[in-house]
This record gives C-alpha cells, structure tokens and sequence, in this order.
C-alpha cells in the first residue's frame, strides 16, 4: 500500500469515527445497540426519528460540504500556484452569501432559488475578480489583491442588506453568516446535493489535465493540454463547489484554505492530493461541527466560529515559520 492509499484510510477511518459519534452523541443518546437495531430496521420511532432525521442530515452533509471546499481549495491552489488561492480569501464564499442574502432578505425566496442565487453570485464574483485582474493575461499576485478588494466590497453590502430588513431578518441572516449546519435537514438537502455531485465527477474528469498545468502553462500545452479552457473551467467548477456550500452552510471560511495544504504535507506532492484534499475537508468541517455541538455546552457555537479560528490560528503559524526562514 503505497504512502497516499495509507493517509487516505486513516482519514476514512476518523471520519467514521467522527460520523459515529455525530450520530450518537447528544441531550438524547443513542446506543451502538440502538444503532445497530436501527440498521436492521427494529428500532423505536424515537431513535429513527433523533438519527435519520435530526443527526444524520447534520453528518452527511457535514462530510459533503467539507468535500467540496476541499476540492475547490486545491483547484484554486493548484491553479494559482500560491497557498493562499482560496475561495474564501478571493471572495467566491462572500460573493455567493450576497446572492444568498439578496434572494432571502429583498425576494424572500425558496431554498431551491437561494441555491441558484448563491451559484450566480459566485460566479458573478468570480467573473469580476478574473476582468479586474486582467491585464494580457492574470497574475497570481494581482488576482489574489483583487479577489480581497472585492470581497471587502462585498461585505459592505452585506452588512447593509443585513441592516436594512427586519429584526428577524437580519437576526437569522447574521448567525447564517457565520456558517451554520444547525436545523439541517434532508427536504433542505436536494438541489445542493444535485449540484455538488455533479461537480464533484466533472471536477474529476479534469484532474489529470489540473496535474500537467502545475508543471508550468507551456509544458502542459506541450502535452496536449488547452491551458486557457481548461483553466476557465476548473474555475467555473471551483466556484460552483463554494457557491453551493454556501447556499447550503452560509460561508464556512478557511476550510478551503487548511485542507489542501494538509492534504499536501500528507500525501508529499501533487500526486493524490486532489482525493486527499476532500478527505481533509471533510473530515476538518466534521471535527469542527461536533467541536462547536459539544465543547461549549450548554451553548452551541456556528460551525464557522470554529474554522475562523482554525484558520487564524493556521496564519499566524504560517508566519512564524516564514519568519523563521527569512
């Protein structure tokens, strides 16, 4: 078993630890017993009723979101060749949160056009970052400064959608802004599932080109690659994968950000960092949610409180050790 197939059924393994617990831990605990009955399909009403509907949803998606922040952070690493080429540092996330906020607060609108919304306000996002930062071509420097520009004015015009609704309003919208999984349920799940998966298997049709384009623009072209259209579309696909989490979590911030590098250091190359990088954001955003569920009782804290300072902490030590090299 080669080094990244071993990495790889460690973090199968603590996911299904974590999924464990996720699903039995809480006010009302669940046996392995119960679990077990429930698999059979003999368990009490109650116990289908707090796992199936209450706990499970929570999981799954906690595991797919994660996945898919994952992924969209290493396409944007690999593409940008730079560790801070996030979706979150760019804007994607907030981008996708304003077109989320105008669908609820101005529109008051279903889950399937919040979906939609946040698609295309990521995009949108996305397609002015990229005009802003052309200049006969795009350099990584100026896109990421840009990409924090934009998100800056973003996030002005959240904060006066946010204060000019209701109290309810703005109330619900200001913890869904932190990123939150709290109330998931299945009947909310559809189209962001539909979406995601469909990224996620277009997205591994690319790998092999993303692989040869982090040899360098002409090499890749040398083999065969079409760099430009290739570029553009694992863009498109990077921001689809935020947006739709976003629609979904609000925007989970540094998720995007930690999972690559980690999925890096553990694999020690390009090679399987892509399947690794998921593993990584999944199992980071399932830690943090049962962190933030079960560390602060009585209290239970967003999901995104816990990443931000994840995150935070990940800067200040990537500093130090730039620090340290210099």
């Amino acid at each position: 078993m080669n080094r990244t197939m071993l990495q790889a059924s460690w973090l199968l393994a603590l996911c299904a630890l974590l999924a464990f617990l996720g699903v039995t831990r809480g006010a009302l605990p669940v046996t392995a017993e119960q679990l077990w009955q429930l698999v059979k399909g003999d368990a009490a009403r109650n116990v289908q009723l707090i796992v199936l509907e209450w706990r499970l949803p929570r999981v799954t998606m906690a595991l797919l979101i994660g996945a898919a922040l994952g992924i969209s952070g290493a396409i944007f690493q690999s593409l940008l060749r730079n560790p801070l080429g996030s979706p979150d540092i760019l804007g994607f996330n907030t981008g996708a949160y304003s077109g989320v906020l105008v669908t609820l607060v101005l529109f008051h609108q279903s889950s399937e056009m919040t979906t939609l919304a946040a698609l295309l306000g990521g995009v949108l996002t996305a397609a002015a970052v990229y005009l802003f930062a052309w200049r006969n071509g795009v350099e990584t420097f100026r896109l990421i400064i840009v990409g924090i520009s934009v998100r800056a004015l973003l996030m002005a015009l959240n904060g006066w959608l946010i204060i000019s609704t209701s109290l309810e309003a703005a109330l619900s919208a200001g913890l869904w802004s932190a990123g939150s999984l709290n109330g998931m349920t299945w009947a909310k799940t559809p189209p962001v599932i539909i979406v995601l998966l469909l990224a996620l298997l277009l997205t591994g049709l690319l790998v092999r080109r993303m692989r040869l384009m982090e040899m360098g623009d002409d090499t890749a072209c040398a083999l065969g690659v079409p760099v430009e259209r290739t570029r553009l579309w694992l863009m498109l696909l990077g921001v689809v994968l935020t947006a739709a989490s976003t629609a979904l979590a609000g925007p989970v911030s540094f998720v995007a950000l930690l999972a690559p590098q980690i999925a890096r250091r553990l694999c020690g190359g390009i090679k399987g960092a892509l399947p690794l990088a998921a593993l990584c954001g999944a199992l980071l955003l399932l830690a943090a949610d049962y962190a933030a569920q079960h560390l602060f009782l009585p209290y239970q804290l967003p999901v995104g409180v816990i990443t931000v300072s994840l995150g935070g902490l990940y800067l200040i030590a990537l500093l130090v050790r730039e620090a340290r090299r210099q």
